[in-house]
């Protein structure tokens, strides 16, 4: 019988490339009719294959440490079906950009925890996953403060901006250290043990709980503050992921809720 995890990629995850590449291309060129929907694919393309990156990223660091079962599990395929929980590593991150723009992180892969020893490694292995969203905004936002951005048609540096938001609010959210999110997973390993078994029983509600709180407006306000200086530091406008996100919600254009400052040709 062969090994599940030795299968190569996924042609699910290239199919997600494939869209994203193409729509991509329609968004670059102007060839879609409708620019907004390009964007849309574009993006959700982009940041479903973060997504399966970010996983991956738990799954290698945790091979090379010592749990060679996530290789049976399928994990180093990428395909998003064979995460743990494939509704909150893809369906509500996607559902949560489409609401509110919020590139908030999924449900990680599962470890098996009691094959790897050493604190360190456990500590890496739960930050892999938000490294590899800040590498994502480091490419994203390459562009911008490299000055890079003649020639560079205006939807598609919307869509980049935007991009580059969801990547720095998803490693932001994803590494503060709350149970459930990776932020815990990289403090847990130097927690008493009796912390840890108290903590235990509200981890699976933690990503809940982040999404409740960002509904708080002083908080929400407080936050996304944050995230425009922390890219304005890196070349990007407020303007520009404002109008990422506008272009994004394309079904608007059909409701005449779409911002005309935003109004790219399609």
């Amino acid at each position: 019988m062969p090994r599940t995890g030795r299968q190569g990629i996924s042609p699910i995850f290239l199919g997600i490339v494939a869209v994203t590449a193409v729509s991509g291309w329609a968004v670059w060129t102007g060839f879609a009719e409708q620019a907004g929907f390009a964007v849309f694919l574009f993006v959700t393309g982009a940041w479903i294959v973060s997504l399966c990156l970010h996983e991956y990223a738990h799954a290698r660091t945790a091979l090379h440490s010592g749990d060679l079962s996530v290789e049976d599990k399928g994990y180093l395929t990428l395909n998003p079906l064979k995460y743990t929980h494939a509704l909150l590593s893809i369906v509500l991150p996607v559902i949560f950009v489409i609401m509110g723009g919020i590139g908030l992180p999924g449900g990680a892969v599962y470890i098996e925890r009691g094959r790897i020893t050493g604190r360190w490694k456990h500590s890496l292995i739960s930050a892999a996953g938000p490294l590899t969203n800040v590498l994502f905004a480091v490419v994203c936002t390459a562009p911008f403060w490299l000055d890079a951005l003649d020639g560079v048609p205006p939807a598609f540096r919307y869509a980049l901006a935007f991009l580059a938001m969801l990547q720095v609010t998803a490693a932001i959210l994803n590494s503060v250290p709350i149970p459930g999110l990776d932020g815990y997973g990289v403090i847990e390993p130097w927690l008493s043990y009796r912390i840890r078994r108290q903590v235990e029983p509200v981890a699976p509600f933690g990503l809940i709980a982040v999404f409740g709180i960002l509904w708080i407006p002083e908080v929400n306000i407080a936050f996304f503050d944050a995230i425009d200086a922390l890219l304005r530091g890196l070349g990007v406008s407020d303007f520009e992921t404002y109008c990422g996100l506008d272009t994004y919600r394309f079904w608007q254009e059909f409701w005449g809720e779409q911002d005309p400052r935003c109004t790219v040709p399609g």
